[in-house]
C-alpha cells in the first residue's frame, strides 16, 4: 500500500469514530448536523477540492433522498391508510390468534421473506413497519415477556429483509455481481436462498429472542400512534363494522411488493428488449410500486371523507421529517467517502492478502461496504477485482462467488449506511442500541452467508 492509501484508510477510520463522538458524547448533536460537520472534515482532510466536495455532499443528499426518501414518504401514507383502515390491526390480530408469542418472530421472518423477495431493504422495511407496530403494540398490551416488543418483533424483520437484499437476485447488488461475472442468474439465486435461510433463523428469531429481554426499545408515540392506533372499546367497535375484508387488506398492503415482484420475475423469464418487461420494470420500480399502493388503498378502503384522507396523509409525513433529513446525511458522508477514493485504498489493501477467491470477494466487498457505506460499492469493486480470476479459473464456482460477494456488502451495517439510521429512527433507538440490532444482526447473516458459501462450495456445482 502506498501512503496514500494508509491516509485515506485512516481518514476513513477517524471519520467514523468522530461521528460517534459527536452523537452520543457530551456535544449530543443531532445526526443530521454530525454527519454534515464530518462529511466536510472528511473531504478536507483528503484533500478533496472544496467545489468538488460540496458537490459531493450535495450530490450524495439528493441522490439517497431520490432513492429512499419518496419511497419512506409514500410508505409513510401507505401505512397511514392501512391503519385508519384498521387493516394494519386485522393483520396484527391474525398473526397474534394464530401464533404463540414464541412462534411470532417466525412468523414476521416468515413474511419478510417474501417481501424481501424484489423488495430494497429499506423499502421492505417501510412496507412492513405498520404492521412490525401493529403486533409489538399488541403483545405490550397483552404483557407477555420483558424488554422491548419492537426489537423482538422487529429484528426478525430486519435480518430477512437484509439477507434476501444482500443474497437473492433480482437485487441490483447480486445481480451486479452476476453480470460482472458472467454467471447464472439462476444458480444464484438457488444458492441465495439455501445461504439465506439458516442466516434469517439465527440472525433473526433466535438472536432477537436473545437481545430482546436486554433492551427497552420503543419507537417515538406519534410515529407508533399513526401505524398502530390505539382505540379505547367503543371506537375499536365502530371501526370494526367498517373494516374491510382481510383478503382485500392483504392486498392492499402486499399490491407494492407484488408489482416489484412481478417485475423480478420478468426479469428474469423475459427477453431484455421484451415490451412486456419494460411495463413490468415502470410498475415493478419502488416509486411507481408504492405510489400506486397509495392510490389503491385511498380507491379501495376508503379510510374516510377525501379532505379527511388527504389531511390524513399531510400528517403522516410529519413523523418522518427527521428520518428522512438523517437519510440524506448519511447519503451524503457516503458520497464523500467514495469520491475521496477511500474504496482504491481497500482494494489495494486486499491485494496484498493470500485468500480463498471466495474469502477475498467477502472481505474486499465488506471492507468497501463498511468504509463508503454502500453496498452496491461494495460489490461492484470486489466483483470487478475478481473478475479476470473468475475468467481465467475455470474450477472457481462463479455463483457462488457471487453469493460470496453479496454476503460481504451486508457485514456490519453502520453510521454511514441509509439503513441504520432508518431502523435507528423508526424504532427510536440509540446509537448503542441500533448497533446491537441491525449492526449486529447484518454482520450475523453476512458471516453465516459466508460459513454457507463455503460449505456449498464442497458440494458439486449446479448444473
Amino acid at each position: 500500500m502506498t501512503s496514500t492509501d494508509i491516509r485515506l484508510l485512516s481518514t476513513a477510520f477517524v471519520s467514523v469514530v468522530a461521528l460517534v463522538v459527536l452523537i452520543v458524547t457530551k456535544p449530543r448533536l443531532h445526526p443530521l448536523l454530525a454527519l454534515l460537520i464530518v462529511s466536510l472534515g472528511a473531504g478536507l482532510a483528503t484533500g478533496m477540492p472544496l467545489d468538488k466536495l460540496m458537490q459531493s455532499i450535495v450530490g450524495g443528499a439528493g441522490k439517497t433522498l431520490g432513492a429512499v426518501g419518496l419511497v419512506v414518504a409514500l410508505g409513510a401514507m401507505l401505512g397511514k391508510l392501512l391503519a385508519d383502515a384498521g387493516v394494519t390491526e386485522t393483520l396484527a390480530n391474525a398473526i397474534l390468534d394464530r401464533a404463540s408469542r414464541r412462534m411470532l418472530p417466525w412468523a414476521m421472518a416468515g413474511v419478510a421473506f417474501v417481501i424481501g423477495i424484489p423488495m430494497f431493504f429499506e423499502v421492505g422495511l417501510v412496507v412492513l413497519l405498520p404492521l412490525i407496530f401493529g403486533v409489538a403494540r399488541k403483545l405490550e398490551a397483552q404483557r407477555e415477556g420483558s424488554g422491548s416488543a419492537y426489537v423482538y418483533v422487529g429484528v426478525p424483520v430486519i435480518a430477512a429483509l437484509a439477507a434476501m437484499h444482500g443474497m437473492v437476485p433480482p437485487h441490483p447488488g447480486p445481480l451486479t455481481a452476476i453480470a460482472t461475472l458472467k454467471t447464472s442468474v439462476g444458480a444464484t439465486m438457488i444458492y441465495g436462498f439455501i445461504a439465506a435461510l439458516p442466516a434469517i433463523v439465527l440472525a433473526g428469531p433466535v438472536y432477537g429472542a436473545f437481545i430482546a429481554p436486554r433492551m427497552t426499545v420503543r419507537p417515538d408515540e406519534a410515529l407508533v400512534a399513526q401505524y398502530a392506533p390505539a382505540a379505547d372499546a367503543a371506537q375499536d367497535a365502530a371501526r370494526r363494522r367498517r373494516l374491510p375484508s382481510l383478503g382485500l387488506g392483504v392486498l392492499t398492503a402486499l399490491a407494492p411488493a407484488l408489482l416489484m415482484l412481478g417485475h423480478a420475475a420478468g426479469e428474469v423469464l423475459l427477453p431484455k428488449g421484451s415490451s412486456l418487461l419494460h411495463a413490468l420494470a415502470f410498475l415493478g420500480h419502488p416509486v411507481t410500486a408504492m405510489l400506486l399502493g397509495v392510490v389503491l388503498a385511498m380507491v379501495a378502503l376508503r379510510p374516510g371523507s377525501p379532505e379527511a384522507m388527504r389531511t390524513a396523509l399531510g400528517s403522516s409525513l410529519k413523523p418522518i421529517a427527521s428520518v428522512l433529513l438523517i437519510i440524506a446525511g448519511g447519503g451524503a458522508f457516503q458520497q464523500v467517502l467514495t469520491d475521496a477514493h477511500v474504496g482504491d485504498a481497500i482494494v489495494h489493501m486486499s491485494r496484498q492478502l493470500s485468500l480463498s477467491p471466495l474469502v477475498l470477494g467477502w472481505l474486499i466487498s465488506m471492507l468497501l461496504s463498511v468504509s463508503t457505506g454502500s453496498a452496491t460499492v461494495g460489490i461492484v469493486g470486489a466483483a470487478g477485482l475478481l473478475a479476470p480470476l473468475g475468467a481465467a479459473d475455470p474450477s472457481l464456482n462463479l455463483p457462488l462467488l457471487a453469493l460470496a460477494i453479496g454476503c460481504g456488502s451486508l457485514f456490519f451495517n453502520y453510521a454511514n449506511h441509509a439503513g441504520f439510521w432508518l431502523v435507528k429512527e423508526s424504532f427510536g433507538m440509540s446509537m448503542g442500541e441500533a448497533t446491537r440490532t441491525i449492526s449486529v444482526v447484518q454482520s450475523i447473516v453476512a458471516v453465516v452467508g459466508l460459513v454457507m458459501v463455503l460449505l456449498l462450495n464442497l458440494l458439486p456445482p449446479l448444473g
